[in-house]
C-alpha cells in the first residue's frame, strides 16, 4: 500500500472519531425528558414504510384511532401522515432519510413506523444507511426497548438495547483497506453506556423487578465491551435494591432456550448488536418476530416499530394484505403507554394475547387461507371492546386455553 492511500485511510478514521466526539458533546447538552401530560396536542406521526408496511400500519392506525377517538375529537391527539420514507424516494436522493421527511418527523412527538427496506450488497438499490439507524441517530433515540411476555410460561422479559452506538453507529463508514482487507468501526462510550444501563435499572425499580442482566463479550472484546461492563458496575451501585449479573452473548442465546432457567431473567441490557440478535431470538420464542413490537426512546422524541422487515417476497407473491400486524400493534401498545395512556396500552396487549395466543377465532398466517391484516385489526378492536376482556385474559394466561 502506498503512503497516499494510507493517509486517506488515516484521514477517514480521524473524521469518524471527530463525528463521534461531537455526538457525545451534543448528548451532554441535550434537553430534558418531555412530560406528555403537559403537551397539547400530542402529535403522532404515521410512517407506512416499504413492502407490507403500509398495510400493517393501516390496520394498527385503525385500532389506535378508535381507542383514542375522544382525545382525537378534543384535539389532545393529532395523527399526522408522513410520506416519502420509501426505498424508492430514499434511493433517489441518496439518503437514509430525505431532508423533507426528516423535518416532518421532527415535528411529531412520537411516530409509529412500518418496516423499511435496508439495501445490502447485491441489491439493486444504492448502499444507503438503514432508515432506522439514521432516525435513531438524528433524534437521539438511544433506548431500544422490547418486551417479550409469555404468561403461561412465566416469561416476562424487557430488553434494553443501546441504540446509537456499537457497530451500527458507523456501519456505513467502514473502509476497504485493500482488496483483501476490510475494516469496520465499533463505538462504545461511557456516556452512551451510562444512560442505557441507567434506563434499564430505573425500569426495573419502577416496575418492581428485582434483577438486571448485563450482556457483553467482555472476555474477548476487552476495550469496548469492557467499558460497557465497567459502567454497569458503577450504575448498579446506585440501585442497591436491584441485583444484577453479567452474561456473555454466546451463552445468553443458549439460556433463553433453557426452560429451567429462562424465566429467571427479567430486565436485560446490552450493546446494540447483541440486542439485535437476542431480541429476535426472544421474539421467536414468543411466537415469531411478527409478534413483538419495539420502542426507540429518546428524551424529546420516540419511534415505535415492528421488529420484522418489509417482506418483499410477500408483496411479490401477492400476499401482502395477509401480513400479520401483531408486531406493529404491540408497538402501538408501547406508544400508548409512553404518552400516558397506560390503561389503553394494557387493554391492547391483552387483546393481542387473547386473539393471537389463546382464542384464535381468526388466524393470520400470511396466506389467503388466513385472515387479512384489516380483518385482524377489526378482531383486535372487537376484543378490546369486550367488557370482560380482563377476566378472559386472566383465565387464559393463568389457566391455559
Amino acid at each position: 500500500m502506498d503512503k497516499h492511500n494510507l493517509q486517506n485511510i488515516s484521514d477517514h478514521f480521524i473524521s469518524v472519531l471527530e463525528q463521534q466526539l461531537t455526538r457525545l458533546d451534543n448528548i451532554k447538552s441535550s434537553a430534558d425528558w418531555i412530560d406528555y401530560s403537559q403537551v397539547n396536542p400530542i402529535v403522532i406521526g404515521m410512517i407506512g414504510g416499504d413492502g407490507i408496511g403500509p398495510i400493517i400500519s393501516d390496520a394498527t392506525r385503525f385500532v389506535l384511532e378508535e381507542l383514542l377517538s375522544e382525545e382525537k375529537s378534543s384535539g389532545k391527539i393529532l395523527f399526522r401522515d408522513i410520506k416519502g420514507l420509501t426505498i424508492e424516494n430514499r434511493a433517489s436522493v441518496g439518503k437514509a432519510i430525505p431532508d423533507d421527511v426528516l423535518e416532518e418527523i421532527k415535528k411529531c412527538h412520537v411516530t409509529l413506523k412500518g418496516p423499511t427496506h435496508t439495501p445490502e450488497k447485491g441489491d439493486p438499490w444504492p448502499n444507503i444507511e438503514s432508515a432506522n439507524v439514521a432516525m435513531r441517530k438524528e433524534l437521539d433515540l438511544f433506548a431500544n426497548v422490547r418486551p417479550v411476555r409469555i404468561p403461561t410460561e412465566n416469561i416476562d422479559w424487557t430488553f434494553f438495547r443501546e441504540n446509537t452506538e456499537d457497530l451500527y453507529a458507523v456501519g456505513s463508514q467502514g473502509i476497504n483497506v485493500t482488496d483483501d482487507l476490510a475494516v469496520d468501526f465499533r463505538i462504545i462510550s461511557t456516556t452512551g453506556s451510562t444512560r442505557i444501563i441507567e434506563a434499564a435499572f430505573a425500569h426495573a425499580q419502577k416496575t418492581g423487578k428485582s434483577k438486571v442482566t448485563v450482556v457483553t463479550k467482555a472476555n474477548v472484546v476487552k476495550t469496548t465491551d469492557g467499558k460497557f461492563l465497567e459502567v454497569a458496575n458503577k450504575v448498579a451501585s446506585n440501585y442497591p435494591d436491584i441485583s444484577w449479573d453479567a452474561w456473555y452473548i454466546d451463552i445468553m442465546t443458549a439460556k433463553l432456550l433453557d426452560t429451567k432457567r429462562r424465566n429467571q431473567f427479567e430486565v436485560l441490557v446490552m450493546p446494540n448488536l447483541y440486542g439485535d440478535i437476542l431480541t429476535d431470538e426472544a421474539a421467536e420464542i414468543q411466537g415469531g418476530v411478527g409478534t413483538a413490537g419495539s420502542a426507540n426512546i429518546g428524551k424529546t422524541h420516540a419511534m415505535f416499530e415492528a421488529i420484522h422487515g418489509s417482506a418483499p417476497r410477500m408483496v411479490k407473491e401477492g400476499r401482502a394484505k395477509h401480513a400479520d400486524p401483531s408486531s406493529l400493534l404491540r408497538a402501538g401498545a408501547m406508544l400508548l403507554d409512553h404518552i400516558g395512556f397506560i390503561d389503553l396500552g394494557s387493554k391492547l396487549n391483552q387483546a393481542i394475547d387473547v386473539c393471537g395466543m389463546y382464542e384464535k377465532r381468526l388466524v393470520i398466517n400470511g396466506r389467503d387461507s388466513g385472515a387479512t391484516s384489516e380483518e385482524y385489526g377489526k378482531y383486535i378492536l372487537e376484543t378490546i371492546k369486550n367488557p370482560e376482556l380482563n377476566t378472559i385474559w386472566h383465565q387464559y394466561s393463568h389457566g391455559g386455553s
